[in-house]
């Protein structure tokens, strides 16, 4: 597989989501759906696959630990089989996710929107639930009772 195949399912993604700037996705990676960023990268080192970023916004201060702790618990109960992880960006305060996503005959546009679709809907569950919720429902999700996650 090559960078002109990842090239390709941006195309292919900007048709079908009617993005308008495709020249600008190809060349930079970077896209902005649903008020989320997300970046599809690919890396000589792993030919087979390309990684979509997203960008699922910033940890309101005091609640850093805690979301660590709750990311790493979905890491392991959610996202280790779908090749994703959930992460802290140390010098922004981002929680970023990661999906590596193995190229094969199947993989084309339209699934790749459909993946992008499934994980901006996990974004958009952690930051209402999570990085935006009032501190009493906070607190109530933080609790370790283990009913926020949600597949």
């Amino acid at each position: 597989m090559s960078l002109k195949r990842r090239d390709e399912l941006i195309r292919d993604l900007c048709a079908i989501r009617q993005i308008a700037d495709v020249d600008g996705a190809v060349n930079s990676g970077l896209l902005e759906i649903d008020s989320f960023e997300v970046a599809i990268d690919y890396f000589d080192d792993d030919p087979k696959a390309i990684y979509a970023n997203f960008q699922l916004g910033i940890v309101t201060a005091g609640r850093t630990l805690r979301i660590f702790r709750l990311l790493l618990e979905a890491n392991l109960a959610v996202y280790a089989q779908d090749q994703a992880q959930l992460g802290l960006e140390v010098d922004t305060g981002g929680i970023v996710l990661i999906s590596r996503i193995a190229l094969d005959d199947e993989i084309d546009g339209k699934w790749l929107v459909d993946l992008i679709d499934h994980y901006l809907e996990h974004g958009r569950y952690w930051r209402d639930n999570m990085f935006q919720a009032r501190d009493d429902m906070f607190e109530n999700i933080a609790s370790g009772e283990y009913v926020w996650i949600r597949a």
